[in-house]
């Protein structure tokens, strides 16, 4: 829905019969000559009078303002098509950028706090601000918020929005636009939704972009290789010093490594041994060793059979079976 409205004059028109200073006030309050909105202190100190008497100045000038408000039906009425046709409310910034453009979001914020039945919504810890037509769509985004937070911690990962089916009666549009109220739900570049503590979602630093990296290409790869796929600038020698210390990335090779979710395990190519054989609860052919050992490690044969020959922790039996030497 795209705008074809005069806003500036719109709004030059509302404040025509404002006495100067309550002109003033307006003007600053709402950025409406392209500036930042200021606050009631700020505007008091240039004045040199309290915050509570810019407030009445303000309200005064709201008062004065309140009988032309019909004349600006169309306007009031396209805004609230517009929110009406995202379930009732909307991101705050979203609706000034789609409403007033780059150019006139002062304008529309300040005609949406002047007008009937739009409703502002403050910033909170769970939600950014957004504008609502009443509560019943404030209650319903808060349902649909918490259903699908419990959603993608079921998932365990990001998810496409098309395999989400709430148990509410809400449409595609509407859904979108309660999501994208709350800071704990976020989009990645693929698109997908999901928390924003994750890793797919808000990545912090080289480990998190290594992990994406990983999930990604889906199989082990050296630490350079890493480093040349998070991007340019990115140093080999912090992918490796960063991987070596997380615990969901294993080393499985020289300079390679895998996740750990993926089901490798910890250790040096001993340890791996060790495992194998105690997980056996028999002796073992070598054979049947390397092979268990290079699904966890990509390493040469002839290593596993190196590490194999170490009697400290190993046995070979007349058959030349393999078990673990008990302390």
């Amino acid at each position: 829905m795209k705008y074809n409205f005069n806003y500036r004059k719109i709004c030059a028109d509302l404040l025509k019969d404002l006495s100067p200073k309550q002109k003033e006030v307006m003007v600053r309050r709402f950025g409406l000559k392209g500036g930042e909105r200021e606050t009631l202190e700020s505007i008091g100190e240039s004045f040199g009078v309290t915050r509570e008497r810019v407030r009445q100045v303000e309200e005064e000038g709201f008062a004065k303002i309140k009988p032309k408000i019909e004349q600006i039906g169309k306007t009031v009425s396209f805004f609230a098509k517009n929110i009406k046709n995202s379930g009732g409310l909307r991101k705050e910034d979203v609706l000034l950028s789609q409403l007033g453009g780059k150019e006139f979001q002062p304008q529309v914020f300040f005609l949406l706090t002047i007008a009937e039945p739009f409703k502002r919504f403050t910033e909170t810890k769970e939600l950014y601000p957004f504008w609502a037509l009443g509560q019943k769509a404030v209650s319903l985004a808060g349902k649909v918020i918490n259903n699908f937070q419990d959603y993608l911690k079921k998932a365990g990962k990001p998810v496409s929005l098309r395999k989400y089916k709430p148990p509410f009666s809400v449409n595609t549009s509407a859904l979108q636009s309660f999501l994208e109220i709350s800071k704990n739900i976020q989009q990645n570049q693929e698109k997908l939704f999901g928390l924003r503590a994750w890793p797919e979602i808000n990545p912090r630093g080289v480990k998190d972009k290594a992990y994406l990296v990983f999930k990604k290409e889906q199989k082990p790869l050296h630490f350079m290789q890493v480093a040349g796929l998070i991007g340019p600038g990115t140093l080999p020698q912090t992918v490796h010093n960063e991987l070596i210390k997380d615990p969901r990335f294993v080393l499985v090779g020289r300079g390679l490594y895998a996740l750990q979710e993926w089901g490798y395990e910890q250790g040096q190519v001993k340890d791996i041994i060790l495992k194998v054989l105690k997980e056996s609860q028999k002796p073992l052919p070598k054979e049947k060793v390397v092979d268990l050992v290079l699904k966890q490690r990509l390493v040469k044969e002839n290593t596993v059979l190196l590490n194999l020959t170490n009697k400290k922790y190993f046995i070979k039996d007349d058959q030349g079976r393999y078990t673990v030497k008990e302390a």
